[in-house]
């Protein structure tokens, strides 16, 4: 093991680890490096934890900043464990059924994880193309037990293509066909398809151009459902926040980090805004990966992510938000919904392909005053609005478009939704825009952070271990697994691990 003496107490001391951003992945390496012993300091530039996993109060209601549900529950109950603990001692889980409602423009279909339900739901609104469901769960296990593995691990090094664990899988991965594409094994409508393939969504990318490898999420979803947290999916953030104090961990707020201190190509700490310095054996980046790497690494250090090739990524789309809160109470629409554009996939090539606002949007609803009493005042709602718009390399001017949009997004949601006009009902509201999301420390306001192309994954996404900086780790979105809540745990989970496994903890 390998630990150092402390001069003056003539004792072994700790090796320090220093977390740049107290976001889920940098708060998932805190918890659990503090639990196996390192000395753990966690830096966060905001007054709370969470980043966008974190709460926006806006009057009486309670708003997650970002994510709204759960998925894969069993990886956040993982990095619990791994921190000695119980997820359910300081999470109270709630699972959804139906998971979502998707709403087309001629009918609405109830997604559930009973397999049942789903089945007769299928018949009721694509009849015929239910047994494809049975084929689906069948061949979907098998390559979700092999992916998933692949996933589990760091790719530092090419070699690791070679691992018994992904060679094993590579049969299971279909390259060169999207998600869109690959969901025709199983049925032939568009419209169901896309019941399969919107999830693609949550990678920021498009179902026509989304990997198939991506299939996993859909399987995911429909065999182990997806869960509310009480009080909002930040309530994970404080406890993990809780967790990591437990176990000795020191999280400073309004504590933003200016640098990282570099010295030949080694990183020694981080040098806070107010000049002061901490020194460190190991550094932990959770925070936006392109947006880090121009602003707390000198001009100069990084090659393979010097401005010029990160601006030459691909991203992911941007989202505008709207959180409202509402005099009234929806009882008819459930937890999620989402509605789809009217022309889906010219809304879909607007986003990504165009890069220019639609008339016609996709939009995505949380209704959760329904199943938390906590969210919003008795008889009252807090309603969450995500719409997929382009990222700021399209050059939209939303200073001009904002209040332009926001009047497009209450316009749909009164045609398309059984909620009506919700101007006469808004008691407070607040909006964020990608030119917000990018002012926040999101490059190019692309708030799924890197686009999960075959080409920016595993071994070719930023390594949890830093290629380019020694004693440099990353956690987040931005590295492999990629993003999303449960691959972003991930990455805290892998980041941990190769610490602890270089100190021997």
């Amino acid at each position: 093991m390998d630990k150092t003496m402390d001069p003056k107490s003539g004792q072994e001391s700790k090796k320090k680890i220093v977390i740049v951003g107290a976001g889920p992945g940098g708060l998932t390496a805190a918890m659990i490096l503090a639990h196996r012993g390192f000395d753990v300091e966690v830096f966060e530039k905001e007054p709370v934890v969470g980043g966008r996993n974190g709460e926006m109060a806006v009057g009486d209601f309670r708003f997650d900043i970002g994510p709204t549900f759960l998925m894969m529950k069993f990886a956040l109950d993982n990095v619990f464990h791994e921190a000695g603990e119980n997820s359910e001692d300081y999470l109270d889980f709630k699972p959804l059924d139906p998971m979502y409602r998707l709403m087309f423009p001629d009918f609405s279909m109830d997604i559930s994880s009973d397999r049942e339900k789903m089945r007769a739901e299928i018949a009721r609104c694509f009849p015929g193309e239910e047994k494809g469901l049975d084929k689906f769960f069948e061949r979907e296990s098998d390559r979700f037990r092999h992916i998933y593995a692949c996933l589990e691990k760091d790719y530092s090094s090419i070699s690791d293509f070679f691992n018994p664990i992904f060679l094993r899988a590579m049969r299971y991965i279909p390259f060169g066909r999207s998600i869109y594409q690959y969901l025709g094994n199983y049925f032939r409508s568009e419209k169901l398809r896309l019941s399969f393939t919107f999830q693609s969504k949550y990678l920021g990318m498009s179902p026509w151009e989304c990997p198939g490898f991506f299939v996993i999420l859909p399987y995911i979803e429909h065999e182990f459902g997806i869960f509310h947290v009480q009080g909002g999916l930040s309530e994970i953030s404080a406890a993990m926040a809780k967790v990591a104090g437990k176990h000795g961990a020191n999280i400073h707020l309004n504590a933003p980090v200016d640098k990282l201190l570099i010295e030949q190509g080694s990183v020694k700490g981080v040098v806070l805004a107010d000049g002061s310095r901490v020194l460190a054996d190991e550094t932990i980046v959770n925070a936006d990966f392109a947006h880090a790497m121009q602003t707390l690494v000198p001009p100069g250090i990084l090659k393979k992510y010097s401005p010029g090739r990160l601006r030459k990524k691909r991203y992911s789309c941007s989202t505008f938000m709207l959180y409202l809160g509402i005099d009234k109470a929806f009882l008819d629409l459930p937890h999620h919904s989402i509605v789809f554009a009217r022309d889906y996939h010219k809304n879909i090539d607007d986003i990504f392909r165009t890069l220019k606002l639609s008339d016609d949007i996709s939009f995505y609803i949380r209704n959760s005053s329904i199943t938390d009493d906590r969210v919003a005042p008795a008889g009252k709602s807090g309603i969450y609005v995500l719409v997929p718009v382009p990222n700021n390399s399209s050059g939209i001017d939303w200073a001009t478009e904002k209040s332009r949009f926001r009047d497009l997004v209450l316009d749909a949601i009164a045609a398309r939704t059984p909620m009506g006009d919700l101007r006469p009902h808004i008691e407070v509201e607040s909006v964020i825009t990608p030119a917000d999301w990018e002012q926040s420390g999101v490059f190019y306001g692309a708030t799924f952070n890197l686009a999960h192309n075959m080409t920016q994954m595993l071994y070719f996404r930023p390594h949890n271990k830093f290629e380019e900086l020694d004693h440099c780790y990353l956690v987040g979105g931005g590295t492999h697994p990629g993003s999303g809540l449960p691959t972003i745990y991930q990455s805290g989970l892998i980041a941990a691990h190769l610490i602890g496994k270089k100190y021997g903890q």
